[in-house]
């Protein structure tokens, strides 16, 4: 059996590399587009959707948006003629680019939140970590393996397991990690997330699983870190989730947070 005595899954977006200009302006100019430029969501409107707790998809959410501005205009659901692959592949178009093989949209100008420094000092504290997204597999992985140069990260990503808050993908993720690692399978588990659906991912795990230690670490996106106010209403929300702390930056998830949090919860 290894060392290892705690697991620690992150989310990627928001929490590993800053999307505020990238999918959710991706988001943005689909919905202006799809409404005829009648209407172009702010930040804060794709925020309140997404407290929602259903929305994790950015797809998903982007089809609903374009739909409730439609209501808004006296127009049912059925009323619009709204062709999902077509509105998928004009948000692709602005996020990997016009030309699938190489990409030039906005995830060309992420900025990354977290280096292979910070997650190999959780290595060295006898902590275990893989990856939980909602995104696509590759586009996860150009961070991954093309930012920060990890060669084979324990990744469940969107076309591996259902949207969260179902926690399937968690749970593969923890038992890769440990068929990997030999790891005892009543390790305290850890999900990083920046989004009320990924807290009730954990509340759902811990359902599932009970007898296992379960805890929700929420972080604050750059967007929402502008005002001190919008800070403060994304934090509560984040723990009204579950959250059992959030912070600014994961990397103040140390090794002795972690160990703090597993203590509290278990």
């Amino acid at each position: 059996m290894s060392n290892i005595k705690f697991i620690v899954v992150f989310d990627v977006d928001g929490v590993l590399r800053d999307v505020g200009g990238s999918y959710r302006r991706a988001i943005a100019d689909t919905v202006e587009h799809f409404t005829s430029q009648a209407y172009r969501p702010t930040s804060s409107d794709i925020d309140v959707l997404k407290s929602e707790g259903l929305w994790n998809n950015d797809w998903d959410a982007t089809i609903e948006l374009v739909y409730r501005y439609f209501e808004t205009q006296n127009q049912s659901r059925s009323q619009v003629n709204l062709d999902p692959e077509t509105l998928i592949n004009f948000f692709q178009s602005r996020y990997r680019g016009p030309n699938p093989e190489n990409w030039t949209g906005y995830i060309c100008s992420e900025p990354t939140l977290v280096s292979s420094a910070y997650l190999e000092s959780l290595t060295q504290n006898a902590i275990a970590w893989g990856f939980f997204s909602g995104a696509m597999h590759d586009e996860v992985m150009y961070l991954l393996k093309g930012k920060l140069g990890l060669t084979s990260p324990v990744l469940v990503a969107m076309e591996d397991a259902p949207g969260k808050p179902n926690p399937a993908g968690l749970f593969a993720v923890i038992e890769e990690l440990e068929r990997r690692q030999g790891i005892d399978p009543n390790t305290p588990v850890i999900y990083v997330g920046d989004t009320v659906a990924d807290l009730y991912t954990v509340e759902n795990a811990r359902k599932l699983q009970p007898s296992r230690v379960w805890g929700g670490v929420g972080i604050l996106p750059p967007h929402v870190q502008e005002t001190q106010s919008r800070r403060d209403s994304y934090t509560q929300n984040l723990l009204n989730a579950g959250a059992a702390v959030v912070f600014s930056n994961v990397k103040e998830l140390t090794p002795t947070e972690v160990e703090k949090i597993a203590i509290a919860n278990s």
